[in-house]
């Protein structure tokens, strides 16, 4: 017969799918704030670069699944990115503090963290629908799968959190 000593904590373990999930978040957020950053002080060398390259006709040298990344749709979308960089980059730090935070909140087994995560996650993109357009993602719509994969797999750890 085993005695339970009733000021021993109840320690659930952190499972090992939600604890990758969150280092990788964690890691996310900083890959994001870095690039966010480089964007907000490079964003009109980077639209020169692309209008360059448009004007130059040099678009003919591009492999065909880059041209979209590249044409006239593109450029005004890094034009509209451009001119909102300011809302956007505060919107990023947002979503990335909550991101941030809701990870922490998840390794300590809190069901709000996912929540805020959720927030987080999302925020970015209705900003960017809001500031630029359906055509944000510069083609590469592809860019979303990744926030929807951590949706789901957050998601199918929901059962862990209390």
């Amino acid at each position: 017969m085993s005695t339970q000593n009733p000021f021993d904590k109840d320690e659930k373990k952190l499972p090992s799918l939600l604890n990758v999930l969150t280092i990788l978040t964690m890691i996310g957020c900083a890959i994001e704030l870095f690039f966010g950053s480089l964007n907000l002080i490079n964003g009109r060398k980077n639209l020169d670069r692309l209008e360059e390259a448009q004007a130059s006709g040099d678009m003919d040298k591009v492999p065909e699944f880059m041209k979209s990344m590249m044409g006239p749709e593109a450029l005004e979308n890094a034009r509209l990115a451009y001119e909102n960089r300011i809302p956007l980059f505060i919107i990023m730090i947002v979503g990335i503090g909550l991101c941030f935070y809701g990870a922490l909140q998840m390794r300590k087994l809190q069901k709000a963290g996912y929540f805020m995560w959720l927030i987080g996650e999302i925020l970015p993109i209705i900003g960017s629908l809001l500031f630029i357009g359906v055509g944000f993602a510069g083609g590469a719509s592809f860019m979303l799968l990744l926030p929807l994969l951590f949706i789901i797999l957050y998601t199918s750890q929901l059962k862990y959190l209390k």
